[in-house]
């Protein structure tokens, strides 16, 4: 088929080659280019024309028979199943992760079809609310009232930096909310925190550039990272924190201009910065003259009566911290809406990469987020939030405390949205996630979230219950607890990697 066969893949691109291969042939199929009824390439060959590896192929195959816009025969192949009056939203979860290699017969099963993953399965690894815990009739006011009160102009360009009462919004919520003390001025406006952090790159990071990042980590901040060419090292990370010792050695060896952090409920393993680490982080960034980009993702979630976790901002006197704030995980991911607060050195630079990359993010939706911070409508939605989170998470950990007695082992981090497992001597977070798969439950493998594709974290899996309903959860952690059973019992063979492709 040439049409695929052709296909051109940006491997300089944030995106993963699966989900650009993937992209690209769902619009093929939606513009009629690919038509019902015919058959795709075979992975292999698609692979070898497309240069890349035959992972790649079956995840992006994977992900459109997901998506229904394909279906499989066993022992023929993968054929178009497309029809105009349907529609799909894409999701951007994870769903077949790249770097993942498994033998020859596991690759056969998979492009023959034997294994796929209905639209029933149990979805471990999203860490995005299910669609039902939306706030939309809430929006929907505000949007109305936004469009009734300022007719076209909510439609027009704003300044690049941001909707100037949305920031001073912001800064109050911030001050009321957080006890940080920021100037509106000090505020960039953000079409998410993936962007916030492609900005900041942008405008600090030049090729060569050392950049440190807690080990595991959050792939997509990898991601932007390395498309920088910047030269990214790992750093362990402890319950407690990023390990100090390692850190400091780090720091006096290479020089970073940033260290990347998410000192609560980080992402995967969900562990929080001691307060003690976080002084010794602010000093060190002071002393060695780099800045840390704080990702600030979950420090709301607290599962412990009225706690909330400090953040390094607050405690930031010496302006070293960049901090990004995402409203995506609570409010609603769609809105792609977020702030990062810069320090006055750097803000031009900041600006100039956020006026490059977008222009502006949607002014109708800071408009409307400002109206929906200044009802008071935030606080109300993010206790009903903690409510339900609070419900899956006491479920979550009830029955993952069963796997402790295959030897399975984890942190109880009293908040968030992840459970960060470390699986017995010998087994394979990898294999266990393809033996789940086969059951249609959904987890993510530990090391895909290595800085450096080293392998010592493949005992570990992710697990989140952000999309999982309580009435599922039972059953999802009885098959990931037979899944372990059955490798303990059956596997004792080691693993083939490979470099995953970016």
């Amino acid at each position: 088929m040439k049409e695929i066969e052709s296909i051109q893949l940006d491997r300089n691109s944030l995106v993963p080659l699966y989900r650009q291969l993937f992209i690209k042939i769902e619009d093929m199929i939606k513009k009629g280019v690919l038509k019902e009824g015919m058959r795709l390439p075979a992975i292999r060959k698609l692979a070898k024309q497309l240069d890349v590896n035959t992972v790649t192929v079956v995840n992006a195959y994977k992900l459109l028979e997901q998506k229904k816009y394909i279906y499989s025969r066993i022992g023929s192949g993968y054929y178009i199943a497309y029809k105009k009056d349907d529609r799909y939203d894409r999701d951007e979860d994870i769903a077949m992760p790249e770097g993942l290699d498994f033998e020859d017969e596991d690759i056969q099963q998979m492009s023959r079809g034997q294994i796929t993953l209905p639209s029933y399965a149990l979805n471990f690894a999203s860490a995005t609310p299910t669609p039902d815990l939306f706030p939309v009739e809430d929006f929907k006011r505000v949007l109305n009232e936004v469009l009734d009160r300022d007719k076209g102009q909510a439609f027009g360009y704003h300044e690049v930096s941001g909707y100037m009462p949305l920031r001073k919004t912001i800064a109050k919520f911030l001050n009321e909310n957080y006890l940080i003390s920021v100037h509106p001025k000090d505020i960039q406006i953000i079409s998410g925190a993936q962007q916030g952090i492609d900005i900041i790159a942008k405008a600090l990071i030049q090729p060569g550039d050392v950049v440190i990042m807690e080990n595991p980590t959050y792939t997509g901040a990898v991601a932007v990272f390395r498309s920088r060419k910047a030269n990214i090292i790992g750093v362990d990370i402890e319950q407690d924190g990023i390990n100090v010792e390692m850190l400091k050695r780090c720091v006096e060896k290479y020089h970073p201009k940033l260290v990347y952090l998410m000192p609560n409920y980080q992402n995967p393993t969900t562990y929080c910065y001691s307060e003690e680490k976080k002084k010794y982080l602010l000093k060190m960034a002071l002393d060695n003259n780099f800045y840390i980009i704080e990702d600030d993702l979950l420090s709301d979630l607290s599962f412990v009566g009225n706690k909330k976790e400090q953040t390094l901002k607050r405690m930031d006197k010496n302006n070293r911290v960049l901090y990004i704030k995402s409203f995506s995980k609570i409010l609603m991911p769609g809105l792609r809406i977020g702030f990062l607060i810069a320090p006055s050195q750097v803000f031009k630079d900041i600006l100039m990469a956020k006026h490059a990359t977008d222009i502006s993010s949607s002014g109708l939706i800071q408009r409307a987020l400002d109206l929906y911070l200044q009802k008071g409508a935030w606080g109300k939605h993010l206790e009903y939030m903690k409510d339900v989170y609070e419900e899956r998470y006491n479920i979550v950990i009830k029955e993952a405390s069963k796997l402790k007695e295959l030897g399975v082992d984890f942190h109880v981090p009293n908040g968030g949205l992840n459970l960060w497992l470390t699986l017995p001597e010998g087994t394979s977070g990898s294999r266990l996630y393809f033996e789940c798969v086969k059951q249609n439950v959904l987890i993510v493998p530990g090391k895909i979230f290595h800085v450096d594709g080293a392998h010592q974290y493949d005992r570990n899996v992710r697990i989140s219950f952000a999309a999982v309903y309580p009435n599922e959860i039972e059953k999802g952690m009885g098959i990931i607890y037979n899944c372990i059973n059955k490798l303990m019992n059956k596997y004792d063979e080691q693993i083939t990697y490979y470099t995953p492709l970016m």
